[in-house]
């Protein structure tokens, strides 16, 4: 029998293996990482989203970054 392509969907984790399921989380958030075309600044989330696929936990949302306050201009002193 033909062995079929590799898919994270269809590993059977053995959660007592705690160093090879971070390795699998790895590799399924890097895959994330170069399908959004190499854009950084989400590793965070590619890694929750990775853990959730490859365990079953639910993605912790994570919070909006706060937009930055436009810095106040200092009056000088007449």
């Amino acid at each position: 029998m033909k062995d079929a392509p590799f898919s994270f969907r269809q590993i059977t984790i053995d959660l007592g293996s705690q160093e090879l399921t971070e390795e699998y989380i790895r590799k399924r958030a890097y895959q994330i990482y170069e399908q959004r075309g190499r854009e950084d600044g989400h590793d965070k989330e590619d890694w929750y989203q990775a853990e959730a696929e490859i365990v079953g936990k639910k993605p912790i949302p994570l919070p909006e970054p706060k937009p930055k306050e436009a810095p106040v201009a200092l009056g000088t002193a007449a």
